[in-house]
């Protein structure tokens, strides 16, 4: 995978024609120092409009229909549908909250079209979980909360998953744990961090999720420190497209944006295919679908470390996140968690 930086100017190229091929090469000539200048100035104007900033994407991000999840935003589509109806790949919504641990059992084939009482039942758990009202239809309010990039981390599982990790969820609570309160070990008060070497990272990535990491030393009390073996680092940071070997694929830009495993596994995957943004302000990127790479890496962090998800929407653990957003800073929800699993006053 190779990182670049994209520039914030644009390249005019002027349209050049051959002397015989142009009765008129006086005419030619001023009218190429015209473009000529005309691409200066638009040279000019990007550059001072837009900062410099660091980022990585692939396939080319300009493609403004590119900041969209093609799959889900087809649930668009089943706006207002209601149970014992039938839909045409009704099947993916299934997909999507079996995929999120709302369905717990898959069948033994694909799921069905049908508007079933599986399927009310997994959107009214859903709709509780988030604090939207409780219809067990596809409500507007509730298709558009699905469709927004988020964490692949489960909200809630019942049965084993990713590779026996599974989660505590507390319907009542805000913060949550993984089953069994999996934590670093007692006495723990460094761990060290990796980057995959074939990613290749730019300086101004690694310097993101540093910046990441040191948003929970102060409140876990373990001090983070990147160290060169990948293969003996306890927590591995790697960026990866499609299938990458965990039962998790990523599919693509703003859909499941990153995930992690409980402790002490210490897996750290993000997508590949998201633009993400390392320094720059991102509020004002002008990519539509910019999304940044503390912000996400906090989250995850906070999965590395032992937490769940949270049901509260300004705290870091929050499954959700919108793109040009950024949200680093540890609120009472997540600080209150992470003391009472690590047993910090």
């Amino acid at each position: 995978m190779n990182i670049y930086i994209p520039s914030s100017s644009i390249l005019v190229s002027p349209t050049h024609h051959s002397a015989s091929s142009n009765p008129q090469p006086n005419m030619t000539l001023h009218h190429h120092h015209g473009l000529f200048f005309v691409a200066l100035a638009i040279l000019y104007f990007f550059t001072i409009s837009f900062p410099t900033i660091s980022a990585r994407s692939f396939p080319t991000p300009s493609i403004s229909h590119m900041h969209k999840h093609k799959s889900w935003e087809g649930f668009h589509n089943f706006t207002n549908s209601r149970p014992g109806q039938t839909h045409k790949d009704l099947s993916t919504v299934k997909n999507y909250f079996h995929r999120f641990g709302y369905i717990p059992n898959a069948p033994p084939t694909n799921f069905t079209d049908v508007f079933d009482e599986t399927l009310v039942y997994a959107i009214q758990t859903y709709q509780k979980n988030y604090h939207l009202n409780v219809t067990g239809e596809l409500d507007n309010n509730t298709v558009k909360h699905m469709t927004h990039p988020r964490c692949g981390v489960p909200d809630i599982i019942h049965t084993k998953m990713r590779n026996s990790t599974t989660v505590h969820f507390h319907m009542g609570s805000l913060y949550s744990f993984f089953e069994g309160y999996p934590r670093w070990p007692e006495g723990t008060n460094q761990l060290t961090y990796a980057f995959l070497p074939e990613n290749q990272l730019h300086d101004d990535y690694k310097s993101a999720i540093a910046s990441a990491f040191n948003q929970w030393t102060p409140v876990v009390k373990i001090a983070f420190e990147e160290t060169s073996s990948y293969e003996m680092a306890n927590i591995k940071v790697a960026f990866f497209q499609g299938y990458h070997g965990d039962d998790s694929p990523f599919d693509g830009p703003m859909g499941e944006l990153a995930h992690s495993f409980a402790p002490t596994d210490g897996r750290f995957h993000l997508d590949a295919d998201e633009y993400w943004m390392a320094s720059g302000d991102v509020t004002t990127s002008p990519v539509e679908r910019a999304m940044d790479l503390e912000t996400v890496a906090v989250h995850e962090i906070g999965h590395l470390l032992g937490l769940g998800h949270s049901s509260d929407q300004n705290a870091i653990m929050y499954p959700l996140i919108s793109s040009r957003v950024k949200k680093v800073d540890l609120t009472s929800d997540d600080i209150e968690g992470i003391r009472e699993l690590y047993g910090i006053n």
